[in-house]
C-alpha cells in the first residue's frame, strides 16, 4: 500500500543536516481485524503526508524542543493551514474521529486527541506550526506516561524514554503519516546517539524486528 511504502521510505530519502540518522524503530498503526483493515485503510482516502523541512541548515525535521518553545522561526511554510476539510479534531501518536499514534518500541501503543482547528481569531484550522507544537505535546506526554511503565519483556532498552533516558529535548520530528481513517502517526528521530546496554540485543536486531513491520 502506498502509504506503507511512503512510511519505510522516509528514513531512507529524508535530507539529514544535524543530529543522527536513526529513526524511531515504530511499527506503523494497523486496525486488528481485517474488516477494519479494509473500512479504515484499504477503502478510506488516506492523505499524503505531511513533511516538516527546516532552513539554517536545509533538512526533513524539526526540533521537539523548538516546537515545544515555538522557536520555529526555521520551519518552512509554518503558516501553511492543515488538515482543511478534516473535521476539528485528530487523535495523535499510536508518537497519534482522528488519532495520533505513537507506537514506540518496548511500550504499549499510545494515542492521544489533538485539535486540528485554531478557535482563536481569526478562526479556522492550524498551521504546520501550530501542528509541529501539538505533536511535540503530544510526544512529551507520552514519555511521561511511558516512564512510569515497565518495558515489554525482550525490549532493546536502549530505547527507553524517560528523564534519565530517551527524552523529548532528544528527539526530531520529521514527518506525519495518515495511516488510517482519523489516525497519523509521527516519523522521528534522534538528535543524539543511543546509549549502549551490552546485556541486551543489537541495534541491528531492533532494525529488523522493525523493518518486517
Amino acid at each position: 500500500m502506498a502509504h506503507i511504502k511512503q512510511w519505510k521510505e522516509i528514513s531512507k530519502i529524508a535530507i539529514i543536516a544535524t543530529g543522527t540518522s536513526l529513526f524511531i524503530p515504530q511499527k506503523i498503526y494497523q486496525p486488528y481485524t481485517e474488516a477494519d483493515r479494509v473500512r479504515y485503510i484499504k477503502d478510506a482516502d488516506l492523505k499524503p503526508p505531511v513533511y516538516f523541512y527546516s532552513k539554517d541548515p536545509y533538512e526533513c525535521a524539526v526540533s521537539l524542543d523548538d516546537a515545544l518553545k515555538a522557536r520555529l522561526k526555521n520551519l518552512i511554510d509554518k503558516e501553511e493551514q492543515m488538515f482543511t476539510g478534516c473535521g476539528p479534531s485528530i487523535f495523535t501518536s499510536q508518537f497519534l474521529s482522528t488519532d495520533q499514534r505513537v507506537q514506540w518500541p518496548g511500550y504499549r501503543p499510545w494515542t492521544k486527541q489533538i485539535p486540528t482547528y485554531d478557535f482563536k481569531t481569526p478562526r479556522g484550522p492550524i498551521t504546520k506550526g501550530k501542528l509541529a507544537k501539538n505533536i511535540a505535546n503530544c510526544v512529551r506526554s507520552f514519555i511521561e506516561v511511558a516512564e512510569k511503565q515497565h518495558m515489554e519483556a525482550e525490549s532493546d532498552r536502549r530505547w527507553k524514554v524517560g528523564r534519565r533516558h530517551i527524552k523529548v529535548e532528544d528527539l526530531m520530528l520529521v514527518s506525519l503519516h495518515h495511516v488510517s481513517k482519523g489516525s497519523w502517526q509521527p516519523q522521528l528521530r534522534l538528535r543524539r546517539a543511543l546509549p549502549e546496554y551490552s546485556a541486551h540485543r543489537s541495534w541491528s536486531g531492533a532494525v529488523a524486528s522493525s523493518s518486517g513491520s
